[in-house]
């Protein structure tokens, strides 16, 4: 459990710490603290943030802190090396900070961390080669993030992802020529998607779709000879999609 669900948080409201019992007490004098407003040892995340944007210098020392807060804003700008060397930290936060800044080579230890927001990160940032041990992942927002940025080639194993969501943005990522596989999906949403960037001779396996804004996107893409199938179709949109284009096609034929 982290300390923040144990009881401890970011107070609010300005909060003033005891200047007396700090030892950066001296940086006052040059401006480089203000109680109240820029402070290491108030429990406030801005004023810690203010601090450490002003005194850079003195973050690694704070990445052992008992709060939790200040070792993850600490974490932010502490040189890498000190960063890189940090024991797992058992606050999701700080690991989140920890993994935004390691380099890509080394976020393995972080791909199956417990936090979904670590997972997160690390699939933001880690190589598309590499997204791999995150396609099954349990939580469908790390899967989302891996159907953004998973090669084309591999993405065909998301096509049936058990989440409406993840499924969209396979349709979304997938190319053209491949998202006949997604065409009977059970979701009208992720049909919709996948009408209206299909081939031409897929979209027409898709006019008989019992959702009328798939019929009128593949309407949109489906040859001509396809569509008249559709003239009479009972949604107005339908009908003024096909309508239309078999009149342009008409006016192209008399010029």
């Amino acid at each position: 459990m982290s300390e923040r669900h144990s009881g401890a948080s970011m107070l609010t409201g300005v909060v003033c710490a005891d200047c007396s019992v700090c030892s950066h007490r001296a940086l006052r004098a040059l401006g480089k603290c203000e109680p109240g407003d820029v402070c290491l040892i108030a429990q406030s995340g801005r004023q810690i943030d203010r601090f450490l944007r002003r005194n850079p210098q003195l973050a690694q020392a704070s990445l052992t802190d008992t709060f939790w807060e200040r070792r993850a804003i600490a974490a932010r700008y502490a040189p890498l090396d000190a960063v890189r060397k940090m024991a797992r930290d058992k606050d999701e936060v700080v690991r989140r900070v920890v993994a935004s800044r390691l380099p890509i080579g080394e976020l393995g230890d972080y791909l199956h961390d417990t936090d979904r927001e670590v997972r997160m990160t690390v699939a933001a940032r880690i190589v598309p080669e590499s997204l791999n041990a995150l396609i099954s992942d349990l939580d469908y927002l790390v899967r989302l993030q891996v159907a953004k940025r998973l090669p084309h080639g591999q993405l065909p194993r998301m096509a049936h992802d058990p989440d409406r969501e993840v499924r969209k943005e396979v349709a979304r990522q997938l190319p053209s020529f491949a998202l006949r596989r997604m065409a009977q999906d059970e979701d009208a949403e992720v049909r919709r998607i996948v009408a209206a960037r299909m081939l031409p001779m897929d979209a027409a396996t898709m006019l008989a779709d019992s959702d009328w804004l798939v019929r009128q996107f593949a309407a949109q893409l489906a040859p001509l000879e396809a569509i008249t199938a559709l003239i009479d179709d009972a949604e107005p949109d339908v009908r003024a999609v096909v309508r239309r284009r078999l009149d342009g096609f008409l006016r192209e034929d008399e010029t």
